[in-house]
């Protein structure tokens, strides 16, 4: 596949939105909508406050224009409730139902609501209605595939309203208010025909007008296509297309012989990429979407979307990006057109080519991010220019509205299971770029799920090491989100497949890991003893830092568990790694815990002895955050010794060098940062004594 370089000026173009006004019809639903936000509801009858928000349902077919109903309905009533709108579609672009879990997360990010990466669907769907329990909202659920998902989801604010679509009832949820949809009027019908046609082929023979809305049974999907198909050809008459339909021998429904008419009228490309744009993931396509799928130039792409969104086919996302979506009715008919036109190899390699562009774009996303770095600077430079990004904001916003569909790409990919190769191309890529763009904390939800897919694909094709990987850092999530014991399971396995790959930084790095989490539980003694078995394959590399710091980390667990001589042996001896190495910052904090470590095993004259090394240290390491809290902690020691008046002095010197920290230190948002003194220490269990 080769890139065709696009000027970004077309790049940015896109459809601008319906303006507001141009809903037609549906006038008794819309009434029967608002009256039923206000009617009163069972439990209000039986003399009960309503214990959860009230939920109506628009129930139809595909195409009915459930949809456009309901943010119809939505726009009109959205002033009552002064906490916003918050939309979520539950099911994917092929029918699958979006599991809880993921829509759960998607609305806690709308409302700017942090949810613990890994998180279970049931501690997401309490979050879920504890920020929603004080507001007044309204919840859209699109595309519902059954009572359970919309269930899950329901506020327990009465204030609150969710408006669920779906194909047919919600049965389970009490106290629902339904409106079924069938076809529009024939008024509407034809006035949503003529926007498309023209008025002037509607005038002259409105009984075929009639008809036509007739044929397409009122649905605003088909008459949308038909419309768009009459649009196309200026000189055909209405009658013909009424004809056409009214004659055609597929007895199948009616939006597939309309949308059969339309694809059969394309010209070939246009009709070749219309169908591949069916393995888009998530539904939603740009020109570098399309320009993979179908393997032709982005310009081409650029063409083909625009005149399938003329046509009705696609419609125009309104977003920073110039995107499009497939209609959720048109999805699984054009995907039927695909497995019959396309060979499976085919839409295979339309895959595979789509996986290889994004996997060239979160390159270049992520060299955007690194423009300091030589080596990204180069990169960039090597990329195509039709993957390059004018700006490291302009990659930015690109990851942030194409996330949903680059998180579709793995998932789908993985479930794939013949395009490994690519889809572990993509997950590397994918994490790197959110981490240089959001940071490891803002990206962890997200990253704690690629992680799972790197596993699944470890797993199933028996690679090791990247298991072993993937339940490190699966691990490190559990861990900082406090499911700990679960954070161990991980680290345990992964040290079972470092050792099967016989990769030392894997099997350390688990050792290492056991043992922190074994200290967290509060199992000192295993703590230890793993930081022990992780130390010796440290010194037999003669990986001498690491070892020095893992002294460090035995002498914690030491000093946790009250065995402080033991602790102060392991930090001498992490005195002796740092000082062979040269590291003057890393010499003054363990001086600085050694210090800690004598306090407690009141020893005053040699913490007092340590300290005013450990200040000396801290000063060629030009710390001064480290320097002011060693100069309390020499306060501390002197009021034991019977010395206030030095303690004063001592006080003093930290209370300057913190101010002038403050003064000169990093500033956020204009502000000046205040230091954490403690923050350059590690705590230990006597801390809280």
């Amino acid at each position: 596949m080769t890139d065709q370089a696009v000027d970004q000026e077309e790049a940015r173009l896109s459809e601008p939105p319906a303006p507001e006004g141009q809903f037609l019809g549906r006038t008794r639903e819309l009434k029967e909508l608002r009256a039923d936000i206000e009617r009163t509801g069972l439990d209000t009858l039986a003399g009960r406050k309503a214990p959860r928000a009230r939920v109506l349902l628009i129930a139809g077919r595909p195409g009915s224009g459930r949809t456009a109903l309901a943010e119809e309905f939505v726009r009109q009533v959205a002033q009552r409730y002064p906490d916003g709108v918050l939309r979520a579609r539950l099911s994917d672009p092929d029918g699958t139902p979006v599991p809880v879990e993921r829509t759960a997360r998607e609305l806690l990010a709308a409302l700017g609501t942090r949810a613990p990466a890994g998180a279970a669907e049931d501690e997401l769907t309490e979050a879920l209605r504890a920020a929603l329990a004080s507001r007044r909202a309204l919840l859209l659920l699109d595309d519902a595939a059954g009572a359970e998902q919309v269930d899950a989801l329901l506020p327990d604010a009465p204030d609150c309203l969710v408006v669920a679509v779906s194909r047919g009832p919600l049965t389970g949820i009490s106290d629902v208010r339904p409106c079924t949809l069938g076809g529009m009027d024939t008024k509407s019908a034809v006035e949503l025909l003529t926007r498309h046609t023209g008025s002037v082929r509607v005038t002259v023979d409105p009984r075929s007008a009639e008809n036509l809305a007739e044929i397409c049974e009122g649905q605003p999907a088909a008459l949308t296509l038909a419309g768009g198909w009459l649009a196309a050809r200026p000189q055909t008459a209405v009658s013909d297309l009424a004809k056409r339909l009214h004659t055609d021998p597929d007895d199948g429904p009616v939006l597939a012989r309309v949308l059969g008419l339309v694809h059969d009228g394309l010209p070939a490309s246009t009709a070749r990429t219309l169908r591949l744009l069916t393995q888009a993931p998530a539904g939603t396509v740009d020109a570098q979407t399309a320009s993979a799928l179908a393997g032709c130039s982005l310009k081409a792409a650029h063409t083909a979307l625009r005149e399938l969104a003329t046509l009705g086919l696609l419609r125009p996302v309104v977003g920073p990006l110039p995107e499009y979506d497939i209609p959720g009715c048109l999805h699984p008919l054009l995907r039927a057109l695909a497995e019959s036109n396309e060979r499976p190899a085919e839409l295979q390699l339309a895959r595979a080519r789509l996986l290889e562009r994004d996997v060239r774009l979160l390159q270049s996303c992520r060299a955007s991010a690194e423009t300091d770095s030589p080596q990204a600077r180069e990169k960039l430079q090597a990329l195509p220019p039709a993957v390059r990004f004018p700006s490291s904001g302009a990659a930015a916003e690109w990851l942030a509205a194409r996330r949903p569909a680059l998180l579709a790409a793995a998932r789908l990919a993985v479930a794939d299971g013949e395009l490994d190769t690519l889809a572990r191309r993509l997950m590397s890529q994918l994490v790197r770029a959110m981490v240089a763009h959001f940071g490891t904390q803002a990206a962890a939800p997200d990253l704690y799920g690629i992680h799972g897919l790197v596993l699944d694909v470890a797993e199933r094709r028996g690679l090791a090491r990247e298991k072993a990987a993937a339940l490190l850092n699966l691990g490190d999530v559990d861990a900082q989100t406090g499911r700990t014991r679960d954070a161990l399971a991980r680290y345990r396995a992964a040290l079972d497949a470092g050792r099967e790959a016989n990769d030392p930084y894997a099997t350390g790095r688990a050792m290492e890991s056991v043992g922190g989490a074994h200290q967290e539980l509060g199992d000192h003694d295993r703590a230890a003893d793993w930081f022990g078995r992780a130390l010796s394959q440290r010194l037999a590399r003669g990986e001498r830092a690491e070892a020095a710091r893992l002294y460090g980390r035995i002498a914690t667990a030491h000093t946790y568990a009250g065995r402080y001589g033991e602790a102060q042996r392991n930090w001498r001896a992490a005195l002796a790694g740092y000082r062979k190495e040269g590291d003057v910052a890393a010499h003054a904090r363990a001086l600085s815990e050694l210090a800690r470590v004598q306090e407690y095993a009141g020893r005053p004259e040699e913490c007092l002895r340590t300290c005013q090394e450990a200040v000396e240290w801290a000063r060629r390491a030009d710390d001064a955050r480290l320097q002011a809290a060693l100069q309390l902690r020499l306060a501390d020691t002197l009021d034991r010794l019977g010395d206030p008046t030095a303690a004063r002095l001592h006080r003093a010197a930290a209370e300057r060098m913190l101010e002038e920290e403050a003064a000169n230190g990093p500033t956020e948002n204009g502000e000046s940062v205040q230091p954490d003194v403690d923050a350059c220490e590690i705590r230990s269990a006597s801390d809280e004594d």
